[in-house]
């Protein structure tokens, strides 16, 4: 019988990059600029209060973090070998990618939003993320080098992460 073996380093470094995507929504973007943070987060927010940590690749670093880690945790959970681990990160990429391009042509993706996503959390921002949302081609610079990387590091980790 096959068994999955959890790849509990590519968990562990996936998580790691999703929190310093966080932190640059924390410390050097205004609370309300990301829905996961609206609300609750004036209270924790850093901004204002600390000079601009993440300088320039602060505006593209939360897109590279955000396809590094979901690769990451993605394969670590599936214990993918190298071909589990291109289409993973294929995947991911794309995700991003059509995200991004949402947000460039909105119009295309607010006629499939239905009406009933406005009711249900997470996906009642659905509208406002392609109908404010902002397209930027580093962003898309990000989403490939990011996904570079995480195949570079699930690959130097494949069988590292087994053991911890």
């Amino acid at each position: 019988m096959y068994s999955i073996k959890v790849n509990k380093l590519q968990i562990l470094i996936g998580f790691a990059a999703l929190l310093v995507g966080i932190l640059v929504y924390l410390i050097d973007r205004p609370p309300d600029t990301a829905y996961f943070l609206a609300g609750w987060a004036k209270d924790i927010s850093l901004h204002d209060k600390f000079p601009n940590m993440f300088g320039h690749i602060g505006s593209s670093l939360p897109a590279f973090a955000h396809v590094f880690s979901f690769i990451l945790i993605t394969a670590g959970i599936l214990g993918s070998r190298k071909r589990g681990c291109l289409f993973i990160c294929l995947f991911w990429f794309l995700i991003d990618g059509a995200f991004e391009m949402g947000q460039r042509y909105s119009s295309i993706p607010l006629k499939f939003i239905p009406s009933w996503f406005d009711g249900i959390p997470f996906l009642e921002n659905t509208a406002s993320f392609f109908r404010l949302g902002t397209f930027d081609y580093l962003d898309l610079i990000a989403f490939l080098l990011g996904t570079v990387f995480a195949y570079i590091i699930l690959t130097i980790t494949m069988e590292r992460g087994n053991s911890l």
